[in-house]
């Protein structure tokens, strides 16, 4: 079985083709907030570089990452912090 941040990864990783992809880990910074089960993998931090997202104001960025990653959000996923921008922009 992997891990949530593997599925993540993975999700990401073919849909977006990333320049740059960092998955954070950050459940046990929110121990005792709504969605806090203390099993960890509830709670990330994304940056990523993608060409898709060239000439995509922010938003819609989001909602791309949010289709991708729908399964995860509607189940193990509580916060997911994103910043997400096209090569030419980092």
């Amino acid at each position: 079985m992997s891990s949530v941040s593997d599925t993540i990864r993975g999700k990401l990783e073919a849909a977006f083709s990333p320049s740059k992809l960092d998955l954070k880990d950050e459940s046990d910074r929110h121990q005792g907030h709504a969605g806090h089960t203390g099993r960890g993998e509830s709670h990330f931090n994304l940056v990523i570089e993608a060409k898709a997202f060239a000439g995509k104001g922010r938003v819609a960025r989001q909602r791309m990452i949010y289709h991708v990653l729908a399964e995860e959000l509607a189940g193990p996923v509580h916060a997911l912090s994103i910043v997400a921008t096209a090569p030419d922009e980092g």
